[in-house]
């Protein structure tokens, strides 16, 4: 989806937006390009949103209409999951892919989809392999991540997680590792740092103790979790509040949150970028840290195990 001109382009106007039209983009994006070939009212529907809204946003983009757009998309559609365009990319000029023609001493490799791991590139200043295109796609990422941090905005997010009477954080299919990494590290430096549990018995008896001095730590991203967002809604219901960690295009559930962190989250090859979600956790911990002054709690932590 990174090289269609489409996506592209309404990936640029998402920040512009009015919310109605946000909601739009986010549905078309989510399900890129099927989300686009079905009727203004379907599309308007899983939106949330009405018809004239949707046509709205068309017109915004300079197309005459969704029919022009939907012509668009069709024009450039093609199966672009992450995992098709990194093992699909073009070599570069004067490489080779193991497995298919002779070798030759001055040709540089390039590992194919099902090659060792070990292959690497045999000369060629520059012939880029997959893996170096992955490595620096996750580098730039990690910049991307960084820069998006401001000092204020981990400052406000630090303060609410030092303290809140609880902490409870959770995520989707793949980030609830990134909640589970925080709550784990948290839990060394103050109580009351917990993992939402999956049951949704467990979860009902959670929310019923939550109240205005406890914080909920929501990462979300696309595809956004309906399960993070219920709990989250049932949390901000009574009271309690939201710090979320979500990407670009922004989870649901960022109207209700406190605290908004917004990831840029690029792709390092064919897999979603966990490493971002593991930086900003870090570095919200060094500053929760901070304002907690854990030096005692870890050394009797670190006493206490030892004997156990």
């Amino acid at each position: 989806m990174e090289n269609d001109p489409v996506a592209a382009r309404l990936g640029a106007v998402y920040p512009e937006l009015p919310p109605g039209e946000r909601a739009i983009v986010r549905v078309l994006l989510d399900d890129y390009p099927f989300a686009a070939l079905g009727s203004l009212r379907a599309l308007a529907e899983r939106a949330g949103v009405s018809p004239p809204t949707a046509s709205r946003l068309f017109d915004r983009l300079g197309y005459g209409g969704f029919a022009d757009f939907q012509a668009a998309v069709r024009d450039g559609a093609r199966d672009r999951s992450r995992l098709h365009e990194f093992v699909t990319r073009t070599p570069g000029p004067g490489t080779r892919t193991l497995g298919t023609g002779t070798p030759d001493a001055s040709t540089p490799v390039v590992a194919a989809p099902g090659a060792e791991r070990g292959a690497a590139k045999a000369g060629g200043e520059g012939a880029v392999s997959a893996l170096e295109r992955a490595a620096e796609d996750l580098r730039a990422g990690l910049e991307g991540t960084l820069a998006a941090l401001s000092e204020p905005l981990l400052d406000a997010a630090a303060t609410v997680l030092a303290e809140a009477r609880s902490v409870w954080a959770l995520g989707g299919p793949l980030s609830e590792l990134a909640a589970e990494y925080l709550i784990r590290q948290l839990a060394s430096l103050r109580p009351g740092a917990h993992r939402v549990p999956d049951s949704a018995a467990a979860r009902a008896r959670t929310v019923l103790e939550l109240g205005g001095s406890d914080v909920v730590v929501a990462y979300d991203f696309r595809r956004y979790s309906p399960a993070a967002a219920r709990f989250a809604a049932a949390a901000r219901a009574r009271g309690a509040r939201l710090v979320l960690v979500t990407d670009a295009w922004e989870s649901p559930l960022a109207a209700q949150a406190e605290v908004l962190i917004r990831l840029p989250r690029e792709a390092a090859g064919p897999i979603a970028p966990l490493a971002h979600e593991i930086a900003v956790t870090e570095l919200l911990l060094v500053a929760t840290a901070a304002r907690l002054a854990p030096a005692q709690r870890l050394a009797d932590l670190d006493a206490l195990t030892q004997t156990l």
